[in-house]
């Protein structure tokens, strides 16, 4: 007997492990929630609430929602945390849905000329089932890693520390020369897969460095660390692993040092927008820093102090070119 093609409902119960029949009513009565509680969660995840009636929702999704309101009203978070928190974890697992079915979809079993759509579904079902549990452990590994992480650096500060959320690093943009005309020149796919390429390589070396990536723009990247000798060795890294490459674009970064302010995974303050500014300073491969920056670098590092120049926001200063010796 011939095993019936699959269809895109199978393909979300096969990612769901659960099939939608619940309205979003019916979801919140399950939960023991207030309309207003699902919303704001729903919203921080990233989605737009059902307002059709119709039956889009798991038990799961019930189960879920129930699990955050009591650990809400029971546990040491407020509700206003709670969300906080959800919307950062939305905003994470969109960013890693997308770079996951990108990440397949370039998958050769995705591309079989003349077996039509069912032949890519069968294909998507297969793969899921195949990829995602234990990827889901891989995460759940990760998770705890990058935590733990976390957790050490805020234990860095000091318990006595007037603000845990507030610690001085040094900031570092990476910035891709001449983007624009570059991307409008090679396409959108080509594009695609340079900055895949650019963000891949600059994560190799911040990473190897002991220091961290806070986000990719595209043609950028923002990075800090606690040393900045260890920030200077991440961007000569860079350099080297795109900017001498002749299959790669030029980059260029500037480099900051001093308090800065850490939320939500993010960071800010004046040391990253005078990073910013630097990079358009830098000349192709090259990496320029503040003075504050200079002054804490040891003496294998080769340091010229450049002309003073404006740089919006912060008046005349006087931009530092470092390499190693």
């Amino acid at each position: 007997m011939t095993e019936p093609e699959p269809t895109a409902d199978d393909l979300i119960e096969a990612i769901l492990r659960d099939r939608p029949v619940y309205s979003a009513q019916e979801v919140v009565c399950r939960a023991g929630a207030t309309q207003e509680q699902a919303q704001r969660l729903w919203r921080a995840l990233g989605f737009a609430e059902d307002a059709g009636g119709q039956s889009g929702y798991t038990a799961s999704d019930a189960q879920a929602l129930q699990t955050v309101i009591e650990g809400a009203a029971d546990g040491p978070l407020d509700f206003d945390t709670t969300v906080a928190l959800t919307r950062a974890l939305g905003h994470t697992m969109a960013r890693l849905a997308d770079w996951q079915v990108a990440t397949l979809v370039g998958l050769e079993e995705f591309a079989k000329p003349g077996e039509g759509e069912t032949s890519r579904l069968r294909t998507a079902v297969q793969l899921i089932n195949d990829v995602e549990r234990p990827f889901e452990a891989l995460m759940i590994y990760a998770w705890r890693r990058h935590l733990a992480a976390a957790v050490a650096r805020v234990e860095a500060l000091g318990a006595m520390e007037s603000s845990l959320h507030t610690t001085t690093l040094t900031v570092g943009f990476a910035d891709i020369v001449s983007f624009t005309a570059l991307s409008n020149r090679l396409g959108e796919a080509r594009t695609g897969d340079l900055v895949e390429k650019f963000e891949s390589r600059c994560g190799d070396a911040i990473a190897r460095t002991a220091g961290r990536v806070i986000k990719s723009m595209g043609d950028s990247v923002l990075f800090v660390h606690s040393d900045p000798a260890g920030a200077v060795d991440a961007a000569e890294a860079i350099v080297e692993l795109v900017g001498r490459d002749p299959d790669m674009p030029d980059v260029r970064i500037g480099m900051a040092t001093g308090p800065v302010t850490m939320r939500m995974g993010d960071v800010f303050g004046p040391p990253v927008n005078l990073a910013s500014r630097l990079t358009s300073v830098a000349r192709r491969n090259r990496l320029v820093c503040d003075e504050a920056t200079a002054r804490l670098l040891p003496d294998r590092y080769a340091t010229r102090e450049l002309p003073t120049r404006p740089l919006r926001g912060f008046g005349e200063l006087k931009p530092v070119l470092v390499r190693s010796r």
